[in-house]
């Protein structure tokens, strides 16, 4: 349940695997790089996490990751991109992809400044993971190594095909009455469901409900879908991949029906230290379908990463 720590900052506690306390997430409403969204965060030291959700996702995808790492005493933000979540409403009549660019970077900047390492590590799903590797491109950011979740942009998407052509998702949008929220949510839920996890029909209960809270009228399901078709465009050839010199982890389900693995080898290719891990039975959002295997995958990453590469050399 949210509770208030009397500043306006509202506590999600959530559990723990210390039997003696609980891991509190701050739900903040935060103002980086002049625009106004809405970051998740816990507490703690080392070297911080940025996550980033993607396409019609929230912040709210991170909770169990966030526990765990709130749970090992390190620090994490998840964000909400513009467009999305509580994020700040996007300017349509530009490129999408340089103002999620510009927002990430101030993220970046920002932990940085408040990190005794002076770095930060970045991971993103899916549309979070093209900004992930986008951010990475940037040497002047201080990035000690970054995670792509089946990221968008290294072949031709296809995910948005596939949510615009649902029979659900065509129902709404050419629904001629009314639908109510809950109908919305309802369908939207299935969707999500259907879409992000190997097994539909497991899919977490609490991670459906955290994805539709946002998707939750038709107006805002058909402005998602807005963005998507404008950002289709954009994903044809987001990466100068020869401009990423830190570690990158990419990381796919082996189950995912969204982002097909084509494309992973040439990031392989130019990215020095690069390396790809499979999640089997796992679709393409491991972070609420498999967070536990994806926890052991990214815990001690880069310098763990790096001692099993130099180990294998």
């Amino acid at each position: 349940m949210p509770l208030s720590d009397g500043s306006g900052v509202i506590l999600d506690v959530v559990s723990s695997a210390r039997a003696d306390a609980a891991v509190p997430i701050r739900v903040e409403r935060s103002r980086v790089g002049g625009a106004a969204g809405r970051v998740l965060e816990v507490d703690g030291a080392g070297t911080p996490w940025l996550l980033i959700h993607g396409y019609g996702d929230s912040a709210d995808t991170w909770r169990p990751i966030l526990e765990k790492l709130g749970a090992a005493g390190t620090r994490a933000r998840a964000i909400d991109l513009g467009g999305f979540g509580a994020g700040a409403r996007l300017d349509m009549s530009e490129p999408l992809l340089p103002q999620w660019d510009r927002l990430v970077a101030a993220h970046v900047g920002e932990l940085a400044a408040e990190s005794e390492t002076g770095e930060v590590r970045i991971a993103g799903n899916s549309l979070g993971g093209c900004l992930t590797m986008r951010a990475a491109q940037d040497q002047s950011l201080p990035i000690a190594g970054i995670v792509p979740i089946a990221p968008a942009g290294l072949d031709m998407a296809r995910w948005f095909g596939i949510i615009e052509g649902a029979q659900l998702i065509q129902l709404l949008r050419l629904s001629p009455v009314p639908v109510p929220e809950a109908v919305v949510r309802q369908i939207v839920g299935r969707v999500y469901s259907q879409l992000a996890f190997a097994h539909p029909g497991r899919a977490d209960k609490a991670a459906v409900d955290n994805f539709t809270r946002h998707i939750h009228t038709v107006a805002r399901g058909r402005r998602v879908l807005s963005i998507g078709r404008k950002l289709l465009t954009e994903l044809d050839r987001p990466f100068k991949l020869e401009q990423i010199a830190c570690p990158l982890l990419l990381v796919w389900g082996d189950r995912d029906r969204m982002v097909y693995t084509t494309g992973a080898e040439k990031v392989l290719r130019a990215v020095d230290y690069s390396d790809i891990e499979i999640i089997d039975d796992c679709g393409h959002c491991p972070q609420v379908d498999c967070p536990d295997r994806l926890w052991e995958l990214i815990k001690d990453f880069p310098e763990g990463w790096n001692e099993r590469q130099s180990a294998a050399a």
